[in-house]
């Protein structure tokens, strides 16, 4: 991994967060009105039972009817804070994912604290969620510590650019909370298999923890399913960079949890891959929907480059570099280059000795001339290029630089509409 292609705190709050409306933000930081986006859009998400504002609220509401998995959080919490699952109900107290017991009392004076702000870390308002706790689907259960783990899917212009898994352990309490000592583990966006473990944001792991489990090579179930539905939610919401949190339940699918407008960027440490260099990379295309969205997605950031031809479905794929054929508008014949495919740059580049060669440089007659890094000023020419089956006719700029290179062709963004290109 690169670390010029690794996203900083500072890159991510000055650039990509401000693309964030207010309006998106402050429905990311309240998780039930989080919730009524989603109910709003039919996008699965656990069923909440009872929200509470004052203590009158908590002391009203029949508690005898939650026999068995809820979940207690606040609307406004960050980090786990508060949240407490419980399982079932037994006799006049309630067991929750630990075992802890918890009497009535118990449960009313969490409410309580968390009415008064204990755990909330957004604006003033502290209200009280009682929901559904989602059942675990069976392929995950066994790598998770009691509590739920869950998938985090960082989601910009509506194309999954990146996931990872979160499992939780013994230390972070049942809790899919990586600072609290949950298990992160990237996975491939084009297959839904894990790839590398870490714990503690530092240190990379190949076992569950106090087992032989190995955390590469679990096949996530939904997984299509769930890129679609972190899009669809990022679209609901109106986000156009965030973390879109989901649990994977045994019978309904992905159900959204919340939704990160400031996710935490450690995951591109178990995906061995910078966010700043995929955000780069699709910060300019035009996506159509939350299905063409997910068809880039796989199709760009697949781990290996078959891969990424299975989970093209119709997109064409070209490798970082490869040959392609140049000619003058007005010949016919084409002569074959290697070319780089840089979406960094905008406008094409040729060298100035196959500009030459292809008679494309007449100095009565240019189209202009443009500043190019390093070079000053360059003559820009037009020309005929051959990429896979289509043909481009475009302007280029003539480098010397070029001239002492492999790849005599520099490809810019420009000229790639209708292209995806694979990761070096």
């Amino acid at each position: 991994m690169k670390s010029s292609d690794i996203l900083g705190m500072n890159a991510r709050n000055q650039i990509y967060e401000r693309l964030n409306s207010s309006q998106a933000k402050s429905i990311c930081t309240s998780k039930y009105a989080t919730k009524i986006v989603l109910e709003d859009h039919d996008i699965p998400t656990a069923k909440i039972y009872a929200v509470f504002a004052t203590t009158e609220d908590v002391h009203e509401f029949d508690w005898l009817k939650l026999t068995e998995n809820f979940v207690i959080k606040p609307t406004n919490g960050h980090a786990g804070k508060g949240v407490v699952a419980f399982r079932l109900q037994k006799d006049d107290y309630w067991i929750d994912i630990l075992g802890k017991h918890w009497s009535l009392e118990d449960i009313k004076l969490h409410c309580f604290d968390t009415l008064e702000g204990q755990y909330s870390t957004h604006g003033t308002n502290h209200n009280v969620i009682v929901e559904e706790r989602v059942i675990t689907h069976h392929k995950l259960r066994k790598y998770s510590y009691k509590g739920t783990p869950d998938v985090r899917v960082f989601v910009f212009n509506s194309v999954p650019v990146m996931a990872a898994l979160r499992l939780p352990t013994a230390e972070s309490e049942g809790r899919a909370n990586i600072s609290q000592g949950a298990i992160s583990v990237g996975i491939d966006i084009a297959s839904g298999v894990t790839t590398y473990g870490m714990a503690h944001k530092n240190q990379f792991i190949k076992y569950l923890p106090d087992s032989k489990r190995k955390l590469s090579g679990i096949q996530l179930p939904f997984w299509k399913q769930t890129l679609l539905t972190a899009v669809k939610t990022a679209q609901a919401v109106g986000i156009v960079y965030s973390g879109v949190d989901l649990f994977i339940d045994e019978e309904k699918g992905p159900m959204v949890a919340e939704i990160n407008a400031y996710p935490g960027l450690s995951f591109q440490f178990c995906n061995r891959s910078g966010l700043k260099r995929r955000l780069q990379r699709v910060e300019s295309l035009n996506v159509l929907n939350a299905d063409h969205g997910v068809r880039i997605g796989r199709a760009l950031f697949a781990e290996i480059f078959s891969d990424k031809i299975k989970a093209d479905e119709g997109l064409q794929i070209l490798n970082y570099q490869e040959k392609i054929k140049v000619k003058h508008d007005d010949r016919n014949d084409f002569k074959e280059a290697d070319a780089l495919f840089d979406t960094g740059r905008f406008r094409s580049a040729i060298a100035l000795s196959l500009a030459e060669d292809l008679d494309l440089v007449d100095w009565d007659d240019l189209l202009w001339f443009q500043q190019e890094g390093g070079e000053g000023k360059r003559p820009v020419v037009e020309a005929v290029l051959k990429i896979k089956d289509r043909k481009i006719k475009t302007s280029l700029i003539v480098s010397k630089k070029l001239d002492q290179r492999k790849y005599k062709v520099v490809i810019g963004r420009k000229d790639l509409p209708g292209f995806l290109i694979g990761e070096k």
